[in-house]
């Protein structure tokens, strides 16, 4: 059924993001410096790293930013220490939101995110409320029209470690455990497969339907938490559609 694509679901939501270029900067510097902090400054070791390069390079970040991401992450050079946590609530027809955080004042950013859930009449759950519904996965997107031969893909995903290959409309959608993402998409690069989307998410494991209203009011709660400087990714199990996404 059209609108139960993964890729399309959040696909208005990511050129949003990705429109606001300088914010979107900053996001992945963050997302360097965590990752960097935590395992290390040498991408071949530390796949976290790597995948934050490779996601900011996608994005034609410049390289000398992501050399000061992983030299603030490592100490050598100074910078804000920050933190990264999800908060877990329900979005607008009490769809499932997970929201991914990475700041340098919690404080800050737990009143001004919780603002954002109250203005469009949403709650932040406990740790735990609707993490359960989701699971993290290595997911790439492809389109159809530029690499129409199924079972070639499938036999490229699945050797190189992918679980899964499904076609939704005029997309194909790899997904595979996040330790073997880098595998899979070196061996997609390796056969010139051009994805429109790689990255580590966090994907429900049941999509919920919702009325076009509620889903427009989704759409805005989504818009808005995207805006806040220390929200990195948006989750929601609800289908969003095109009609939904117009403004």
């Amino acid at each position: 059924m059209a609108g139960h694509s993964h890729y399309k679901n959040m696909a208005r939501h990511k050129a949003i993001v990705d429109a606001k270029r300088g914010k979107l900067f900053s996001k992945l510097s963050r997302y360097i410096i965590i990752a960097a902090k935590a395992g290390g400054g040498d991408p071949d070791s530390n796949l976290k790293l790597r995948y934050a390069i490779d996601k900011a390079r996608s994005v034609s970040m410049p390289k000398d930013n992501i050399e000061k991401a992983i030299k603030r992450g490592t100490g050598e050079l100074e910078g804000a220490n920050y933190d990264e946590f999800m908060y877990e609530g329900y979005g607008p027809g009490g769809v499932a939101v997970l929201v991914e955080v990475m700041t340098d004042n919690r404080n800050r950013t737990n009143g001004e995110v919780k603002k954002i859930f109250e203005r469009a009449n949403a709650s932040v759950g406990v740790p735990g409320s609707v993490g359960y519904m989701f699971e993290r996965k290595g997911f790439f997107a492809i389109d159809a029209a530029k690499h129409p031969d199924e079972d070639a893909l499938m036999g490229i995903a699945l050797e190189a470690g992918a679980e899964d290959l499904k076609r939704e409309d005029d997309v194909f959608e790899i997904t595979c455990e996040p330790s073997s993402f880098s595998a899979v998409l070196d061996a997609l690069q390796q056969a010139k497969i051009e994805t429109t989307e790689a990255e580590v998410k966090y994907l429900p494991k049941m999509q919920k339907d919702v009325e076009l209203e509620t889903g427009k009011k989704i759409v805005k709660f989504i818009d808005a938490l995207d805006d806040h400087d220390d929200v990195q990714n948006v989750y929601t199990d609800a289908i969003l559609t095109e009609e939904m996404t117009e403004e």
